[in-house]
């Protein structure tokens, strides 16, 4: 299921795209839960990264779509923003909130389908390289590159990411088999580290974000053998 916000302060544009994603729905045989909001300060009050696709009008009454998409950046780096607008200009300012698309008013189911289908593409792409954790209080979807290590204490683990840090139940052995085909490895007990984020290795430590995570005599070869082969693939 993707889920998809419908961001429009005009009720004819508004039911119009509803229109179009249920008709998109039943062409491909997609399933969407599809939410409403009639101004942009709707979707950003309390917003929590909840959404796949978020269609947003630009010109709106309290919160025009170009100052929610900036509100909505600040806690959501992977959700696809796709412009609904009057005016061409205002697409070029899409790009400083990393928009996907534009779609200029009047709007035809062509031009629609098109980006809906370049935004399932993409989400679909991605799908692979995200991870479902249940928090408490639901369920969060974190891309593994926002990952910078995961830490296990107890029965908890806290997985330390470039949005922040989410507590989480589960087991180090778990993760480390869902994980470790994108490069994360123990770097101790305690530490799965995602090579993608290591600086450095001091006095014995990865340094991750300026952060030190010691790592363990018995896991500190094998780790370092890990580093070096990430390092040589990647540079």
């Amino acid at each position: 299921m993707i889920r998809i916000a419908i961001v429009e302060d005009e009720e004819t544009y508004a039911e119009q795209l509803k229109g179009f994603l249920h008709q998109f729905e039943r062409e491909k045989k997609e399933v969407f839960e599809i939410s409403y909001f009639s101004d942009g300060d709707g979707i950003v009050y309390n917003y929590k990264a909840q959404y796949d696709i978020i269609l947003m009008d630009v010109q709106m009454k309290f919160m025009d779509g170009m100052s929610a998409a900036e509100e909505i950046r600040k806690v959501d780096s992977e959700v696809l923003i796709i412009f609904i607008t009057n005016m061409r200009q205002y697409a070029i300012r899409g790009y400083a909130v990393e928009a996907l698309d534009y779609i200029v008013k009047p709007i035809s189911y062509f031009a629609f389908s098109e980006r809906l289908n370049r935004a399932i593409d993409k989400i679909q792409r991605r799908m692979r390289k995200n991870i479902l954790v249940n928090i408490r209080g639901g369920m969060l979807r974190i891309s593994v590159t926002d990952i910078f290590y995961i830490e296990s204490q107890g029965h908890t683990l806290i997985y330390h990411t470039s949005p922040g840090d989410y507590e989480a139940a589960g087991t180090m052995k778990e993760i480390e088999d869902s994980l470790g085909k994108y490069n994360f490895v123990r770097g101790n007990k305690g530490y799965l580290i995602n090579l993608a984020h290591v600086d450095s290795v001091q006095d014995g430590c990865a340094v991750v974000r300026g952060e030190k995570l010691l790592l363990s005599r018995s896991r500190k070869a094998l780790f370092m053998e890990a580093l070096t082969n990430y390092w040589s693939e990647v540079r």
